[in-house]
């Protein structure tokens, strides 16, 4: 009996479709999953080495920066709503949460007429606490939102902290959340205090806009500039890593991949998707999908550990931060007591890279997605566990990018 090559090649492209599906479905599970902390660390088995699959000097690099240009036009205020209240808050948690209680708080006090106090910024730990210019450029902040909001760096001296009213909203407020729910208190106790909390980390963007959309936009992607002496480090890290990648033309990789994240079960596969991947995992996808011996890979990881080991044994070009920053600033930037110098450097590391790859689902993945729209840079790969032997970068570009769904796209066209 004759074999049909028309259908044999129909098979063929059928299951070709079904295997593309699967990975776009697991990006879709990665983008929306939520933020997971997991328990201890386990060491992963090692790596067979296994040859380069691309043709000599061919690796998955691809200069398409797309320059985009904001949406928003600044917002005027209406000094009519001037009230004498003040909306204090704190920024907590790391930059990639910093974004997103900025933006809330901007949206509050501009909706109460109130009066927005730079925010300090505090730690995990109790006692850890900076000023919001051990970190970030004060007066840029303040000249940012000249119009928009009346922002002061402290509060007077005649209100006391103590007796403020503590109002907790969810991240990604609206003015009808701030007229329900918000608005009562503050005309009652005459100032409050903000904090945010994170039902959810997923920054799709909403289905409905509004003229209301600029004031988040502007306050998530126009107010916030590191100080300079962070700024100056960071881009030392960033110029050593393009000369570390002469092989790759001054490309590397930035891996969020932090172990104390990867506990016993936190990476465990559920329904076909993860929500976070191992450095053996990290180290078989991009090997799978093209990359070679020769990548620059860094690592939010602080400092290396056993377990990275598979990692650098398939990518002997593997950096963390503390082989990579200059060697006077380590002492204030990476042998602090406190983490929080560390967070900052691996978003905006991160977010300046040529290739981002997120080991772990959560917030600092989406912002760092939205950072990275902004400045064009859309060479975002989601990992995944390949069965095949080789496949292609392109089926792994994050959904926020394929389908423009993420938040940012709302700010920027």
């Amino acid at each position: 009996m004759g074999v049909d090559l028309r259908q044999v090649l129909a098979g063929i492209l059928t299951l070709t479709m079904f295997v593309m599906l699967g990975h776009m479905i697991k990006r879709d599970h990665f983008d929306s999953v939520q933020e997971k902390f997991p328990g201890p660390t386990k060491d992963v088995a090692k790596v067979t080495p296994v040859r380069s699959l691309n043709k000599k000097g061919a690796i998955p690099w691809k200069n398409d920066v797309q320059e985009l240009k904001q949406c928003w036009s600044k917002p005027e205020y209406d000094e009519g709503r001037q009230s004498k209240g003040y909306v204090t808050f704190s920024l907590t948690d790391g930059p990639e949460y910093h974004v997103s209680q900025i933006a809330d708080a901007v949206v509050v006090a501009r909706y109460l007429g109130a009066t927005l106090v730079v925010p300090d910024i505090r730690g995990k730990e109790l006692g850890d606490k900076w000023s919001f210019g051990d970190i970030y450029d004060v007066e840029k902040f303040i000249e940012s939102l000249d119009g928009v909001v009346k922002v002061v760096k402290t509060l007077p001296s005649e209100i006391s902290p103590r007796k403020l009213s503590t109002v907790k909203v969810p991240n990604r407020v609206t003015e009808d959340y701030t007229s329900e729910h918000v608005e009562k208190v503050f005309k009652k106790s005459g100032n409050i205090r903000l904090a945010t909390y994170f039902p959810s980390v997923n920054m799709k963007k909403s289905t409905t806009s509004s003229d209301g959309d600029s004031v988040p936009c502007l306050a998530m992607f126009g107010t916030l500039e590191l100080q300079p002496e962070i700024n100056e480090v960071i881009e030392s890290m960033v110029e050593r890593l393009k000369t570390l990648s002469r092989k790759s033309n001054g490309q590397f990789i930035a891996v969020d991949l932090r172990i104390e994240m990867l506990g016993e079960n936190g990476c465990q596969e559920a329904s076909g998707s993860k929500s976070c991947y191992t450095a053996q995992e990290i180290a078989l996808f991009l090997r799978k999908i093209g990359f070679n011996k020769d990548a620059t890979i860094y690592l939010t990881q602080p400092r290396w550990e056993n377990s990275l080991d598979d990692l650098k044994d398939l990518f002997p070009k593997t950096y963390t931060k503390e082989s990579i920053m200059p060697a006077d600033k380590k002492a204030k930037f990476l042998n602090a007591e406190s983490s929080e110098y560390e967070k900052v450097i691996d978003f905006y590391v991160c977010s300046q890279s040529d290739i981002f790859v997120p080991a772990i689902s959560g917030l600092f993945y989406s912002n760092v997605a939205g950072k990275r729209i902004g400045l064009g840079k859309n060479q975002i790969l989601v990992p995944a566990t390949i069965r095949e032997s080789t496949a292609s970068a392109s089926n792994f570009i994050s959904s926020y990018i394929t389908k423009k769904n993420h938040l940012a796209y709302s700010c920027f066209c």
